[in-house]
């Protein structure tokens, strides 16, 4: 199901009855949203290229989209070919929609027009959503989860969401002094990678939805289960390969902070490069597919049952302080990356002092697959010297050597809250088209 827009209603609903600051009207909130799918944007590199990889039928990778005729009509030339960054992009049938959304409210969407204008073209194109299917959706509200990190507590989201792995680094970088590790040596990288591995092992084993399966999440995320798992970490030699999952997707991840202190860590995805491929007839909505993380085994712990939802990747964090005010907001799209790349931001501003700009901006790591690729290595940005590539590779490491700067690795951004001095600091990603912005 497309859950966004009652996630979006049902933030609203909270801001409005809790906030001092009751700030814009729903219907406001779109405005600007409408006016950039009705008057255009200029295409950026990432949609360029992406569009570029997606229909080039000579790519093994590419998943060809033109063969959906709203996907072409929507998202490409009249001649089939992709957008040219700085090209205007434009979307007149999502300004309608939003524009329904916005007079309307987010009902509408799930049992009005749109819910009837979606449905009718999933079925044409052989989908299985009904309008009962919408009618029944319903957002969740959900108490996070959390782990002491040194002086801090780290929140995360709990499943069906990968926060449990997110925290389990967390939960056994505690038992070593990750400080005293020299930032960007080959120490440093082996030990968040096999932290990493430790913590993919439970999430591969559990994670699913909790109301199908029972989740030791009390046990996952003890002092105790992280001693442990810290105990099975040879700093002279890498643990055996994960079994690798294809968490290839588009997502994004932003953050903010008003003036009244409000924190908001958000994650919104389609799931592949652009979801499904299938743009709703008259809607100029995109649906998703990350149902495919679902499983036909009926062993496995993610298979297909009605009314589940599947094991994702999504996962938004954020650090409180010992007064339980937030001091970090932090997160990432890229599949398996999301929680290696959360504890990369993690360790360099908690434990090396390290700007939130820098901490992005510093050569990063993917243990695991990404982007349709097949294979399960340790891929490192070509910034990190060959002295540590040479190291972590005779310890047992797969290395692989990418470029300097590659969106392979995630896009990311953090915004840090300094307490003491009322300073707020904002990162955006050089591997991506992220902006940190104030006004």
């Amino acid at each position: 199901m497309p859950g966004i827009v009652s996630g979006w209603d049902q933030a609203y609903q909270y801001a409005s009855g809790s906030m001092t600051n009751k700030g814009l009207a729903w219907k406001d909130l779109f405005n600007k949203p409408i006016m950039y799918a009705s008057q255009g944007f200029a295409v950026t590199p990432s949609l360029a290229r992406w569009e570029a990889i997606n229909t080039d039928t000579k790519d093994s990778v590419a998943r060809n989209l033109q063969r959906f005729d709203e996907f072409k009509r929507v998202y490409l030339k009249s001649d089939g070919s992709p957008y040219q960054v700085g090209d205007l992009f434009k979307q007149p049938d999502l300004a309608k929609t939003l524009d329904i959304i916005a007079t309307k409210g987010a009902k509408e969407f799930y049992q009005g027009s749109i819910a009837k204008a979606i449905v009718q073209d999933l079925q044409a194109n052989g989908g299985v959503l009904t309008l009962n299917d919408f009618k029944q959706h319903t957002a969740d509200w959900v108490d996070p989860l959390s782990v002491k990190y040194r002086q801090y507590t780290a929140y995360n989201l709990p499943p069906n969401t990968q926060g449990m792995a997110s925290l389990e680094i967390l939960n056994i970088l505690n038992n070593f002094n990750v400080s005293a590790i020299p930032e960007g040596s080959a120490d440093y990288y082996h030990l968040l990678v096999e932290a990493t591995k430790e913590a993919f092992i439970d999430r591969d084993k559990y994670l699913t939805d909790p109301k199908f399966s029972p989740i030791p999440l009390k046990f996952l995320l003890s002092e105790q289960h992280g001693k442990d798992q810290a105990q099975r970490i040879d700093m002279s030699k890498a643990a055996g390969k994960n079994p690798p999952l294809e968490p290839k997707g588009d997502t994004v991840w932003l953050g903010v902070i008003d003036k009244d202190g409000n924190a908001v860590s958000l994650i919104q995805s389609i799931y592949h490069d652009f979801g499904s491929a299938v743009v709703a007839k008259g809607t100029g909505v995109l649906l998703q597919n990350r149902g495919s993380f679902f499983s036909l085994d009926p062993n496995h712990v993610n298979h297909l049952e009605p009314k589940k939802r599947t094991f994702h990747t999504l996962n938004a964090a954020m650090m409180l302080d010992q007064n339980n005010q937030p001091v970090l907001i932090y997160g990432t799209m890229g599949g398996e990356g999301q929680p290696q790349t959360q504890a990369a931001i993690a360790t360099r501003v908690v434990d090396y002092g390290m700007s939130v700009q820098e901490a992005v901006a510093a050569p990063r790591w993917l243990y695991g697959r990404t982007w349709g690729a097949e294979s399960n290595t340790l891929k490192l940005e070509g910034r990190i010297t060959s002295d540590v590539a040479k190291t972590l590779k005779d310890r047992g490491q797969p290395v692989e050597i990418l470029d300097d700067y590659t969106d392979t690795m995630g896009h990311a951004g953090a915004i840090a809250i300094n307490r003491k001095t009322g300073v707020i600091s904002a990162a955006t990603d050089p591997r991506s088209d992220g902006l940190a912005a104030g006004y």
